[in-house]
């Protein structure tokens, strides 16, 4: 795997002070945002873009929501985001819009994606380990309800710190969706 790595930047933000540091992977930019990582078991958020959500405040996914959760939990108790750059479950932005509109139209994610030609997750984790291991962390407490997260990191997971950000009418059933055919916890 060739990545390219960045230089270490300061990132004042509404959340608190934090610092940036940018792993890009081909045409894959990814980002990890940390306060005062400490020397035994770092906590940890493996965070996929979700522009919907993250930045444009989407109601339909809980991604902002996790996000804000994860990064006001790292401003107080230290660790790390690392963002990956797999937007929509991996399938891009173009795909994730069509796949809004088919969701409109009565689909739920998983179905969705898959009329579009696309698995119910497209995901990878590959790039996690070679930030880890950049950064030498061994140990994590992985905020999660992602049971493909917790598998991928079994080896180095010290504990799971549930992410608990609530339904509204939007998401309610994308959540569903989740926890009944994704395995997803609470």
């Amino acid at each position: 795997m060739q990545v390219q790595i960045s230089q270490i930047a300061n990132l004042p933000s509404k959340w608190g002070e934090f610092q940036i540091q940018s792993f890009k992977e081909g045409e894959k930019e990814h980002l990890c945002i940390f306060k005062n990582l400490p020397q035994d078991v770092v906590n940890l958020r493996i965070h996929s873009e979700c522009l919907t959500g993250d930045s444009l405040g989407s109601l339909k996914c809980d991604c902002g929501a996790q996000l804000a959760f994860a990064l006001n939990y790292i401003q107080e108790h230290g660790g790390m985001v690392i963002y990956l750059k797999q937007e929509g479950r991996n399938i891009g932005l173009f795909n994730k819009v069509n796949a809004y509109a088919l969701q409109d139209k009565g689909r739920d994610t998983i179905e969705a994606n898959v009329e579009l030609g696309f698995g119910a997750d497209e995901r990878s984790y590959e790039i996690v380990e070679f930030i880890l291991d950049y950064y030498q962390i061994s140990r994590v407490n992985l905020l999660t309800n992602n049971p493909k997260k917790l598998d991928f990191l079994k080896d180095k997971i010290h504990s799971r710190i549930p992410i608990i950000v609530g339904l509204n009418p939007h998401n309610e059933a994308y959540i569903r969706v989740k926890q009944n055919q994704m395995g997803h916890l609470e």
